[in-house]
């Protein structure tokens, strides 16, 4: 070290020193801008650990016999370990840092390092066998990790021993599936930039290789067990699903990692108490039951299936990993229930339609009526016509009728019908109505809340009585019939109001069918490929709809749900000239942001679709190291580059006419 940086070091040595002193003693210290964490690991280190800051302490080294015990019990860990602590010493020793892998006490059982400065390292206490332990080196990466079980960077004048203060160092602990810290995994260097946010690359690139390092220990602790894999986005759950669930085959939870316990403990806030030590059991977590959850495997192309997260009403993509050495069990492919095909193709694997088809299954034969709601354009005749050919009265008629679209003054005759010259302008051979149409069958009254309050008396009647009275008539005649009936509005405050009878409610809902918007469908991809192949049925020539135009109808937030979708696509296919849809061939509304010029994108926008927002979530974690992500995906870098270009993702730090992604 030139002796003009010599001076210096001495110097802020000093000045630390005096600060600390000042603290231990009680007087007013000036801390500056220190964070809360290191200011409490400061208090900690004068008040409980007794620390003098002016006796700096030397680097502890353990013996090779010492050392060896501390390895022993976290064998299993450093052989898990290995390719992870090998990767990130990769991205890092370019720059200058080393590793250190330590246990849960503090000490270095594993390192990588540059052997030319082995010395310096050494001197530093950056080495294997060094002691971390806050009570012993102080406010450090490491000792403080351990002590607050939370990832943090330590730099330069953080640490509270003069001597380490030209360090800095990033560490982020690994739990055990109780959430018990068993090592800290860290990156350090002998010098760096003086300002603290050179260093904010370190935060998320170790807490990423320390998350990566927990579950592989996980997977390999737990790897004779059945074990769930989840996420949020269908893409990463395969690669690198960000929860893991051990089970027993009865379906109850043994252990978990980070995520996995995140969703337990939340499951535990909204359903207290428990006895201590107490775990659910998986159909509890999620809304399935354990066959279904067992037998993902066999219901999905893929291996993957969505359930509802009961605590959180999230959406999680779940799939199943098979115990290591042994074959299937016998539960584990658990045949799904009877197809029944008029339902089936009404949803993939959104939870919440699994919910509604799996109760529309239980009720196509039976006589109870039917009441489906939903915001508009959700499909809710398309679910009653499918209740109506699934179940025992599909060769009967299917008369559907919608009750907004009806004159006020029709609607009475329309539904009941008439006898000849039963009023002027009448058919003179009178007409049977609706109601007496749909004998035998199915009566589908859409939106059933602009009914005339005197037509919901009727209604009523023929409900209760299973006969109608057409106008003119002077006896009733017998009807049989199943009325399903649907609604978008609030029925509960339209009674309030006294816009509709209470007791006609009550007839009417015998059984509730909720349809859920698209925009919180899980299975976006399938509806949009359903009513497009739909669309296509019979046309002369093949249309294609290509990978950008699905990103924007993905990302769309659909307020005329379904409905409104098949009006996209039919403009798509009425104007397109050749033989793909683009993004540029939907309707103006339907493009987003994905259609705005280069030059219009804000920098690090958040992708709409779910592969957008996963893909900018692991960008960011990594610190925007776009090679990291490619190999973590098993991809190349040109295929994140394209990726990030189709989902809007610009780094923050690249100009917005960086040419990367144009690659």
């Amino acid at each position: 070290m030139a002796p003009e940086a010599a001076m210096q070091l001495r110097n802020e040595q000093r000045q630390h020193i005096e600060t600390l002193i000042r603290l231990s003693e009680g007087q007013p210290a000036d801390l500056g801008g220190c964070r809360d964490v290191i200011r409490r690991s400061w208090e900690r280190c004068v008040g409980e650990y007794r620390l003098d800051p002016g006796r700096p302490r030397p680097v502890r080294v353990l013996t090779q016999q010492a050392l060896k015990e501390h390895r022993e019990p976290v064998d299993e860990l450093l052989h898990v370990a290995r390719t992870g602590v090998d990767q990130l010493f990769t991205q890092i020793a370019p720059l200058g840092y080393v590793l250190l892998l330590t246990d849960r006490q503090g000490i270095t059982v594993d390192f990588r390092g540059q052997r030319d400065r082995e010395s310096d390292l050494r001197r530093a206490g950056l080495y294997l066998g060094a002691d971390w332990d806050e009570r012993y080196a102080g406010t450090c990466a490491v000792g403080t990790c351990v002590h607050d079980a939370q990832a943090i960077t330590c730099h330069q004048s953080e640490h509270f021993d003069a001597t380490h203060i030209s360090l800095t160092c990033t560490a982020a602990p690994i739990t055990d599936p109780q959430g018990n810290v068993i090592a800290v995994l860290d990156i350090s260097a002998l010098q760096s930039p003086r300002a603290q946010e050179s260093q904010n690359f370190g935060l998320p690139l170790v807490t990423l290789y320390a998350r990566m390092i927990e579950d592989a220990y996980f997977l390999h602790r737990y790897r004779h067990c059945l074990m769930l894999r989840f996420d949020t986005a269908r893409e990463f759950v395969h690669l690198n699903g960000r929860g893991l669930i051990a089970i027993e085959e009865d379906g109850t939870v043994i252990a978990a990692n980070g995520a996995g316990r995140a969703l337990i403990d939340a499951h535990l806030r909204r359903w207290p108490p428990w006895s201590p030590g107490w775990m659910p059991t998986i159909t509890q977590l999620f809304d399935g039951e354990l066959g279904e959850l067992l037998g993902i495997p066999a219901a999905s192309d893929d291996g993957i299936r969505a359930f509802r997260a009961r605590a959180n009403d999230t959406t999680c993509f779940i799939t199943l990993l098979e115990p290591r050495g042994r074959r299937p069990s016998a539960c584990a492919v658990t045949p799904s229930p009877t197809p029944v095909p008029a339902l089936d193709r009404l949803a993939s694997d959104d939870p919440a339609m699994h919910r509604v088809l799996k109760l529309a299954r239980r009720l196509r034969n039976e006589e109870v009526s039917v009441l489906i709601t939903g915001e508009t354009g959700t499909g809710k005749e398309v679910l009653a016509r499918a209740l109506h050919d699934s179940g025992t009265r599909a060769k009967g008629p299917f008369v559907a009728v919608n009750c907004a679209a009806i004159p006020e003054s029709l609607i009475e005759s329309e539904l009941f019908g008439y006898l000849p010259g039963a009023f002027t302008g009448g058919r003179s051979k009178g007409m049977r109505g609706l109601i007496q149409q749909a004998d035998g069958g199915t009566l589908f009254l859409d939106e059933i809340g602009d009914m005339p309050l005197t037509l919901q008396t009727r209604l009523l009647r023929v409900l209760a009585e299973r006969e109608v009275m057409p106008l003119g008539a002077e006896r009733a005649i017998r009807v049989d019939i199943r009325v399903i009936t649907a609604i978008h509005r609030d029925m509960s405050e339209m009674i309030a109001r006294g816009g509709f009878r209470e007791d006609l409610y009550y007839r009417l809902n015998g059984a509730q069918l909720r349809l859920p918007a698209l925009r919180e469908r899980a299975d976006k991809h399938y509806v949009i490929r359903s009513v497009y192949q739909a669309l296509l049925a019979g046309r002369e020539r093949e249309v294609r709809l290509r990978a950008d135009a699905m990103s924007a109808l993905l990302a769309h937030a659909w307020p005329g749900n379904i409905r409104q979708l098949k009006n996209a696509l039919a403009f798509a296919l009425a104007t397109v000239e050749g033989d793909e849809i683009t993004l540029h061939d939907l309707p103006e509304e339907c493009q987003g942001h994905l259609g705005a010029a280069p030059q219009t994108i804000a920098a690090a926008p958040v992708g709409s679709s779910e592969e957008g927002r996963a893909l900018h979530d692991l960008l960011r974690a990594s610190g925007w190291n776009v090679s990291l992500v490619a190999r973590r995906l098993g991809v190349s870098r040109p295929t994140i580059y394209r990726r990030m270009r189709r989902h809007g993702l610009v780094p923050p730090n690249w100009r917005e006419s960086d040419s990367k992604l144009e690659r």
